[in-house]
């Protein structure tokens, strides 16, 4: 098992939480919580050693087009491929602007 972070520039935190996905074999769980002003922090526990720099790619590739919000973000990975974690993590995306849009 391997912890890593990540730091990225970030807005305002958004309202609510989000928690998708599962662990599981070749999948991976996501909770999106708000974070501090201006910041976007990501912790990844993974089952595979060594990817450092596959999830830095993924994560820059993501959130280099547009400033997301500030959250804290804690993934539990158990070896997703690349498009399964953008998938959650678009998938949270989508529950926070939901949740925010709810009176």
């Amino acid at each position: 098992m391997e912890t890593l972070s990540f730091e990225f520039p970030a807005g305002q935190p958004p309202h609510g939480r989000a928690l998708v996905g599962c662990v599981g074999s070749g999948d991976l769980e996501v909770l999106l919580e708000p974070g501090l002003p201006g910041k976007l922090s990501i912790q990844v526990v993974t089952s595979v050693n060594g990817a450092a720099a596959r999830w830095q790619h993924l994560f820059e590739r993501m959130f280099s087009d547009q400033l997301p919000p500030a959250m804290a973000i804690d993934i539990h990975d158990f070896g997703a491929t690349p498009g399964v974690v953008r998938l959650r993590l678009e998938q949270g995306f989508e529950e926070l602007d939901q949740e925010g849009a709810r009176p």
